[in-house]
């Protein structure tokens, strides 16, 4: 009797601290929305990543393990794609194009293999090349272990910066007492390779003793944003934080981003993580949510399609509340927080087109494209 009291007087607790969190820190509804929202490919159920091709087509991945290509209203199934390990957050994730992929023709993709010893999962990096709609020339340059069966914290996003060098975030897998604070282990870290899968001789622990090689930041939970800022060269990354404290975060080598020492967050069932939400010789986000909007995809906007106010400014999507968020930046820090493209789905993810327009995933329905209003 006394344990089910207990049970009660803390579910009673979390209610109400979640209708507290959710009463305030909310992003506003936009007044008006400066663009039409048009669905160029449907019947997607879970659209996790995309990219752009040079002859105007989308290159889009599903989680279930499925490649397209998108081309005027069409869906090309594309063969040849590796097995995922397709279970809770896992599958086929993030792709992106070699910034040379005009030249080289490579395709890089992160999923969550089935291969090794172990039962279970975790999240590979691969890249490829496409020819005749299938993948061919695939080469695996980065596998982590051990496999789990845990369903949740793969991750993954992918990102270039400004001097070839290929970002990979992984999410810690569910384990956050293990993974993220050990750099002998895998899971929540972002790693840095060349393109061609091998270590830069510079990354931060490249000679430390048994640690992985390629890491090039840790303390990370779940990251499922990761971008090039397009002014100042910079990664950036955000990730889904517990019950509350999803952050915004600016890459740095060798930095440890504090999950799970400390967090703006609280268990799901609203106890304590920990009483620190900050530590000397750790990061803090530049933004942080509370509470949690769950947050994937992620994009600047570039130009002033959309009007002079929303250059500059950083898209999000939100899988828990079901919309795109825009935060206006006035450099690193958010001034404003606006509500788009609400009650369609959980977005998954966004882009900017190479054509200055933004392009959305959103679950259940497929990608949109915004077309500004005249």
């Amino acid at each position: 009797m006394k344990n089910s009291v207990i049970i009660l007087c803390l579910f009673i607790l979390s209610i109400t601290l979640s209708c507290a969190q959710s009463a305030k820190n909310q992003a506003t509804k936009a007044n008006t929305e400066p663009f039409s929202k048009v669905l160029l490919f449907d019947e997607m159920q879970v659209p996790w990543g995309f990219t752009f091709l040079p002859d105007g087509a989308i290159l889009a991945t599903e989680k279930s393990g499925k490649f397209y290509v998108l081309k005027n209203g069409s869906k090309t199934l594309i063969s040849n794609a590796p097995k995922v390990y397709n279970r809770g957050q896992g599958g086929l994730l993030d792709v992106v194009l070699h910034p040379n992929y005009k030249d080289n023709g490579w395709i890089y993709f992160s999923y969550t293999s089935p291969e090794g010893k172990s039962k279970g999962g975790h999240t590979a990096l691969m890249r490829a090349q496409l020819k005749d709609n299938s993948l061919v020339n695939k080469e695996l340059l980065y596998k982590a272990s051990p496999n789990t069966t845990k369903g949740q914290h793969f991750g993954s996003r992918i990102a270039f910066d400004n001097d070839g060098y290929l970002f990979l975030a992984i999410g810690e897998r569910g384990a956050r007492d293990d993974n993220p604070q050990d750099i002998k282990r895998d899971g929540g870290k972002i790693y840095r390779f060349n393109d061609d899968g091998s270590i830069p001789t510079d990354n931060p622990f490249y000679n430390k003793e048994n640690a992985k090689k390629a890491i090039y930041s840790y303390g990370h939970r779940n990251p499922q944003g990761l971008i090039l800022h397009p002014k100042t060269g910079e990664i950036w990354d955000h990730e889904h934080g517990p019950r509350g404290g999803d952050e915004i975060n600016i890459i740095k080598a060798g930095a440890n981003y504090g999950w799970p020492v400390i967090t703006y967050g609280i268990n799901y069932s609203g106890t304590s993580i920990t009483d620190k939400t900050e530590q000397e010789g750790m990061e803090q986000p530049i933004h942080y949510w509370v509470p949690s909007i769950a947050p994937s995809g992620m994009a600047f906007i570039t130009t002033d399609n959309y009007g002079t106010d929303w250059n500059g400014s950083l898209l999000v999507g939100s899988l828990a509340f079901q919309y795109l968020e825009r935060l206006e930046m006035n450099g690193t820090k958010v001034v404003k927080r606006e509500k788009l493209m609400e009650n369609l789905g959980r977005v998954r993810d966004v882009r900017e087109g190479p054509d200055g327009l933004i392009y959305v995933a959103i679950e259940g329905k497929g990608i949109y494209k915004l077309e500004p209003k005249k």
